[in-house]
C-alpha cells in the first residue's frame, strides 16, 4: 500500500525560493548540555539553525556548493520560508564532475544550466531521513520524488544508506541526515545528480 509524502504545498515560487534558502543556511550552533548552566530561570535559549544557505555557507565542506548557489543567484530564493529538503553535494562530491565541467557551469554563460542542476538538488516539502525510509519501504523498496526542477529522483535503500538515481542512471549516496535548517533539512549526498 503507497504512503504518499505529503508535501507542505506552496507555489513554484515558493518551492523555488526554499531552495535558495537550502543552499545558504548557516549550521546549527552546538548547544551545551552543562546542567549548572541549565538553572530554572537563567535557561540559555538555543539559537535557531539558519536558513540552508546559512547552514552551508557556514560548513567549509559545502564552500563549492555555495560557490554554485551564488553563480545560479539562487541564495534569496533558498533562502526563502520553504520548508525545503535539499540533497546536498559536499565538496568531494562537485570534484568528481570531469575536469572544467564546474567552472563551465558558473561561467555566467552555464547560469541556465547550473540553476537547472541546483534545483535538482531540492524538493518541496521537508522529508526528514525516517520519513523517506518509510515511504521507500512502503513503495515496493523504491520511492520517486518531484524536485524543484520538475524532473524526478529515485530514492532506494542500499543496506542502511538512501541512494538517489537520478535521471540519467547516475547514483549519489546519503552520506548524512536531518542537517536542520529553519526552512528545511539538508541530507548530504557524495555525488552531484543530474537532471538529464
Amino acid at each position: 500500500m503507497k504512503t504518499p509524502i505529503k508535501p507542505v504545498s506552496m507555489t513554484l515560487f515558493a518551492a523555488a525560493s526554499a531552495f535558495a534558502l537550502a543552499a545558504c543556511s548557516e549550521p546549527a550552533p552546538d548547544v551545551a548540555t552543562d546542567d549548572t548552566a541549565m538553572a530554572e530561570d537563567t535557561a540559555p535559549v538555543a539559537d535557531e539553525p539558519g536558513t540552508v544557505v546559512a547552514v552551508a555557507q557556514g560548513n567549509p565542506d559545502f564552500s563549492t556548493l555555495v560557490t554554485a548557489v551564488n553563480a545560479a543567484e539562487l541564495g534569496e530564493t533558498l533562502s526563502g520560508s520553504g520548508p525545503f529538503t535539499v540533497f546536498a553535494p559536499n565538496n568531494a562530491a562537485f570534484a568528481k564532475l570531469p575536469a572544467g565541467t564546474l567552472e563551465t557551469l558558473t561561467a555566467p554563460e552555464g547560469k541556465e544550466q547550473l540553476t537547472g542542476i541546483l534545483t535538482y538538488h531540492v524538493v518541496p516539502g521537508l522529508t526528514d531521513a525516517a520519513t523517506l525510509t518509510k515511504a521507500i519501504a512502503d513503495n515496493g523498496g523504491t520511492y520517486e520524488l518531484t524536485t524543484v526542477n520538475g524532473a524526478k529522483l529515485t530514492a532506494a535503500l542500499d543496506g542502511d544508506k538512501v541512494v538517489l538515481t537520478d535521471a540519467n542512471g547516475g547514483k549519489s549516496t546519503v552520506t548524512a541526515t536531518d542537517v536542520a535548517a529553519s526552512n528545511g533539512v539538508i541530507h548530504v549526498i557524495d555525488t552531484v545528480v543530474m537532471p538529464g
